[in-house]
């Protein structure tokens, strides 16, 4: 596990598109094009709230996990939402275990304070990464995405970070 940096964007960028084109994992209708890539990576730092790590076996990236910002408004900036993509190959390794716990360390001593995951349901394998790391289900949005013709019901999943500042 390691920060990602632009030499693994294309890599990034297969990893997503394979969930984009074959399931209703992410709620991207169209592959995302390596210029809109370069952009989204613009925004992940080394440090800070704000992170990309990549998971490699050998040469290759197997996976990629990000905590991005959750929402653009100031009183947000304490929470980031998760995200995690695998190779299909990679999954039920304990390689996503592993990059979570890594991007979680990596965030220890940043002010966050809780971080989010949406999961487009269903996804009995992303929820049982994610309540293996303390994540507790806070919602579920009915029908709140539509693919592939259907709507589906998306889970959103929280986590204590940090500690709370005195009050």
């Amino acid at each position: 596990m390691r920060p990602g940096t632009r030499r693994d964007l294309k890599a990034v960028n297969d990893i997503y598109n394979h969930y984009v084109v074959e399931s209703h994992i992410t709620f991207d209708a169209d592959p995302m094009t390596m210029e809109a890539r370069r952009v989204w990576f613009d925004h992940y730092a080394k440090a800070g709230r704000h992170r990309l790590l990549v998971a490699v076996e050998g040469d290759r990236v197997v996976g990629y996990a990000t905590s991005s910002r959750y929402r653009p408004k100031p009183g947000y900036l304490t929470s980031v939402e998760t995200s995690i993509y695998l190779l299909p190959d990679a999954v039920g390794k304990g390689t996503g275990g592993k990059l979570y716990a890594e991007l979680f360390k990596a965030l220890e001593g940043e002010d966050i304070h809780r971080a989010y995951a949406g999961i487009a349901l269903p996804n009995p394998a992303s929820i049982a990464l994610h309540e293996k790391l303390g994540f507790k289900r806070v919602a579920l949005y009915t029908e709140q995405g539509r693919k592939f013709g259907r709507y589906w019901d998306v889970a959103w999943f929280e986590k204590p970070l940090g500690v709370a500042p005195p009050i």
